[in-house]
């Protein structure tokens, strides 16, 4: 399938995947600072935002999807960063094409994810319901995070519930929630069915990688990720406390600097000989 994607900047690629429910405008924290010094790519993948089908589809589509896209924009290696599931991808990819891949970013997200998210509710959906109406009006004000935000199941996405994490949530979590395809569901629904589980495999990544995680995560927990980090032959792991999954959301400066430093730090990842 012919992805929709956004390029910006020019310079070594970073092929930047976002997770479920997702589209290329969540990964926009990421790739409006990255595009200042590289070439981001960030496709919607199959069954996400403008890459939209009827068809069903597996995990494996989203791997050919993208290495067509590599392909068709001439790309022989690149750093690939990947929020959630997006990181998943990010890893497989790294398995099936390791001359193609120079370093990975990995946020919130395990080769073996285990979450510990509570039961949902009718009343959790009731608020998360009216917090995402009254938030798209209204992004960010203090009345909606404390009256509905902090009740809703945005609780176990975000621990600081900031003005910024929820304009966000209304400019591009909403939308990727929208336009998240019910083939989409049904793909990932039945990957998590069968247990995903690639820890015995990591080893053969040899490139380096950043592993970011949010000590609050309920979705893919800080251990899952911890865990990756320590099978992974060249990682770089880090928690960050009072956050969960949205965390990039949370504290963007933190998030960056990070990244920005890692990727100086070993600048093999973008081409460059030390």
């Amino acid at each position: 399938m012919d992805l929709a994607v956004q390029i910006q900047g020019i310079g070594y690629p970073i092929l930047c995947i976002h997770g479920h429910p997702g589209t290329s405008d969540s990964m926009s924290l990421f790739t409006e600072n990255l595009s200042k010094k590289f070439q981001t790519i960030a496709p919607d993948l199959r069954g996400y935002g403008r890459s939209q089908t009827r068809q069903n589809f597996t995990m494996a589509d989203h791997l050919a999807d993208l290495e067509q896209l590599l392909n068709r924009l001439k790309v022989s290696q690149c750093l690939i960063l990947g929020w959630s599931l997006g990181g998943i991808l990010a890893m497989e990819f790294a398995l099936s094409h390791p001359n193609c891949v120079s370093g990975l970013i990995l946020v919130a997200t395990a080769a073996r994810p285990l979450g510990n998210h509570p039961p949902v509710t009718l009343q959790d959906n009731f608020f998360t319901g009216i917090a995402s109406i009254f938030n798209r009006l209204q992004p960010g004000q203090k009345w909606i995070v404390e009256t509905f935000g902090r009740r809703s199941l945005y609780r176990y996405l975000l621990q600081q519930h900031t003005t910024h994490a929820y304009t966000r949530l209304a400019h591009e979590g909403m939308d990727a929630y929208l336009r998240t395809s019910s083939a989409a569901n049904r793909a990932l629904t039945l990957a998590l069915k069968a247990r995903y589980d690639r820890l015995s495999e990591l080893h053969h990544i040899q490139c380096p990688c950043l592993v970011l995680a949010g000590e609050a995560d309920r979705h893919i927990t800080a251990l899952s990720s911890l865990e990756t980090a320590q099978h992974l032959a060249n990682s770089q792991w880090r928690c960050y406390p009072n956050v969960a999954h949205l965390f990039p959301w949370e504290i963007p400066d933190q998030v960056l600097g990070d990244i920005d430093r890692w990727i100086t730090a070993h600048p093999e990842v973008i081409g460059t000989m030390r």
